[in-house]
């Protein structure tokens, strides 16, 4: 039985057709809260300073593992909206190739209004939580 690998790029279009439903941003906002309750669950033992993600204003525990043809991604964050937007990167690159993941820019962040509607330290931390996978992908695929 062979499966599908996981596709960053439909992954990423779900989520733009998800988001073009809700209305307002304040309804985008509830649904980044509801997304990041619904992470799954961080081992407490990988809760450690070397996981913290540095450039995020609140914690972000991050650890990806895997290999160039499967790289997953854990992560949890002490913040609501900031583990909304947790949920959402997982979705798109987690179980992703190295190869994919370099491949798909994350276009959601300005398709969905982040863009415009994320506070500058948020928009950070989003940035380094990208950084952190697109580095993680890269090292797969340098070594």
């Amino acid at each position: 039985m062979s499966t599908t690998p996981h596709d960053p790029a439909a992954a990423q279009q779900a989520i733009i057709d998800e988001f073009e439903f809700l209305d307002d941003w304040m309804d985008k906002y509830q649904h980044l809260i509801d997304l990041g309750r619904h992470l799954p669950e961080f081992p407490e033992s990988m809760k450690t300073d070397e996981n913290i993600l540095q450039g995020c204003q609140s914690n972000v525990w991050f650890v990806a593992e895997g290999g160039p043809e499967s790289l997953t991604f854990q992560a949890t964050s002490d913040a609501a909206i900031v583990s909304g937007l947790i949920a959402l990167v997982l979705r798109i690159y987690s179980g992703a190739s190295a190869k994919a993941i370099l491949e798909t820019p994350p276009t959601f962040i300005e398709a969905i209004g982040l863009k415009h509607h994320l506070s500058a330290t948020r928009a950070n931390g989003l940035r380094s939580m990208l950084d952190a996978i697109s580095e993680a992908a890269s090292s797969q695929l340098t070594t």
